[in-house]
């Protein structure tokens, strides 16, 4: 057991035992409450000072059972602080409360629930692209590998819901469920679904048909790491330059050229321009590759004459620097609208 628990429960024990003993004297003795209560506090204290009055036969029998019972739970308190402060206790508990304070703080965050193989390299990404996140796991082995890393994390178990209260889920952007188990996973799909009803949700699949499962728990995305990789292995054999060519598109250690997608807020400037008219390509240097509609549809290499729409998401591809400068454009033409518009209004 927890040391802090040993500790609380001690604490517990021993005011029962002063609650008890004082009323023991009350009834015994025929007391008022302050002396039962100031011979309680002596006689657990073994201080050796003299009885507050004299003691009948029964009065002495008790008195002698409080001291036994009252020196062997002052005997277990004290084991308990000094376990506590040998073995760093007060630091964790410290810093446990540093962590809890650093989570209530965050906003908009995900929530990734298992700390595996496939979490810790999600982890990774998230750190690289500075988003914000908190890892909730289980496994007391994992805990030290956490700090280790740097990533704000927490122990619990993600299938109830005060453990995903406390990571934030009313709060949070999203949720990745990557725990080993299908089970689990469903889970925790239906635990987060059920405390908050906009959240994005991706899991984890590694049976087959558990896709379905999870996507009835109410999933947005389902992965599963082994199709994905078994797929990747066979193209990289049938279209290794396509391969190659995605991977440095989308991976991270590539900077010369990313893909990124790119919200187009209702009130932007570009919402009614034309791909060619925006001067996407040729100001700012960068390839529409496709254009995923507010309904839903993907269009794939849309043509130049494609219209922009509120609430799209464009899918580019180009250098960084060209990639940051468009959302960054994006961004403050949709703002300056936001101001025109309230201006108008107020005129």
């Amino acid at each position: 057991m927890d040391p802090v628990r040993h500790l609380k429960i001690s604490v517990l024990v021993l005011l029962m035992l002063v609650t008890g003993g004082t009323t023991g004297f009350m009834a015994i003795e025929k007391w008022r409450f302050l002396d039962a209560l100031y011979m309680t506090v002596i006689t657990l204290g073994t201080v050796g000072f003299k009885e507050v009055h004299d003691l009948s036969d029964g009065g002495k029998m008790f008195t002698m059972g409080l001291i036994l019972v009252g020196v062997s739970v002052l005997g277990y308190i004290v084991g308990s602080l000094a376990q506590i402060m040998f073995e760093g206790q007060f630091q964790r508990i410290i810093g446990r409360k540093k962590v809890e304070k650093q989570i209530d703080s965050l906003r908009e965050h995900y929530i990734i629930c298992g700390f595996g193989r496939i979490g810790s390299l999600i982890c990774k990404e998230f750190k690289t692209n500075d988003l914000q996140f908190v890892v909730v796991e289980k496994s007391v082995d994992t805990q030290e590998k956490l700090d280790e890393e740097g990533y704000l994390h927490m122990r619990g178990d993600a299938t109830l819901d005060e453990t995903l209260l406390k990571a934030g889920i009313k709060r949070a952007k999203g949720l990745i469920s990557v725990v080993t188990s299908d089970t689990e996973n469903v889970y925790i799909t239906l635990t987060a679904r059920g405390l908050n009803p906009d959240l994005y949700i991706l899991a984890r699949s590694g049976e087959e048909g558990s896709d379905l499962k999870l996507k009835r728990a109410g999933a947005n995305k389902v992965v599963s790491p082994y199709v994905i990789g078994g797929s990747r292995m066979a193209q990289s054999i049938l279209r290794p330059n396509v391969v190659d060519f995605i991977e440095i598109a989308t991976g991270s250690e590539h900077m010369d050229l990313q893909m990124e997608e790119i919200a187009i807020p209702p009130h932007s400037a570009f919402v009614g321009e034309t791909l060619v008219t925006s001067g996407f390509r040729k100001e700012i240097g960068v390839i529409i590759v496709g254009i995923k509609k507010a309904h839903g549809k993907m269009i794939f290499n849309p043509h130049s004459q494609s219209k922009i729409e509120g609430n799209d998401t464009l899918i580019v591809l180009g250098e960084p620097e060209s990639i940051a400068k468009l959302e960054d454009l994006v961004e403050r033409t949709a703002t300056d609208s936001v101001i025109k518009e309230h201006r108008k209004a107020q005129q």
